[in-house]
Formats: structure tokens, sequence, C-alpha cells
């Protein structure tokens, strides 16, 4: 579901028909409100943050699978130094 024009609301027209605005968002549309013609705050569902935050989560996890996958990728091609030998490559590279 989409934002519309219809859904971007003035806080002044927000204040003035707030239930009906809830009623709205409460049958599944996001309203955004805006003040001196920028965009203010979301009037959403209280169900859709849980939503929202879930999707980060798999997102995150998404990219954390991917991170690993190239880590891997690197082992295999041998693109990667043990610790203590990159510990003491900076070592001598800081005293020298």
């Amino acid at each position: 579901m989409g934002i519309s024009a219809s859904d971007v609301i003035p806080l002044s027209h927000a204040r003035a028909n707030f239930s009906e605005l809830a009623e709205d968002v409460k049958g599944g549309a996001e309203k955004i409100i805006t003040k001196s013609g920028e965009s203010y705050i979301a009037l959403i569902d209280v169900n859709r943050p849980d939503y929202y935050h879930q999707l980060e989560g798999e997102r995150i996890h998404l990219l954390l699978i991917g991170e690993a996958s190239q880590g891997l990728d690197d082992v295999a091609a041998a693109k990667v130094n043990d610790a203590r030998s990159a510990i003491t490559a900076l070592k001598r590279r800081r005293s020298a």
C-alpha cells in the first residue's frame, strides 16, 4: 500500500479531524502529517511498528549472512591473514 496525495495532511487539518483520521488509519491507511509544508510525523496503526521492527530484524540478518558468506569466500580464496600476522604487520608499520 502506497501513500497517495490524500494521505498527506497538514497538522491543522489533523488536529481538527483527528477522530476521522484515526478511523482511516485503523482501517489500514497511513497518514503523513505535515508542518509548515514539510513532513513532520506519520500516523499509523499501533500494530505497524512491530511489523516494521520485524522487517528491520530480517534485513539485519540478511546483511549478516551476506557478510559471513563474503568472509567464507575470502577464506576460500586465501584473501585473509591470521590475527597474529595482522597484528605483527601493524606493529612493524607503526614502529617504522
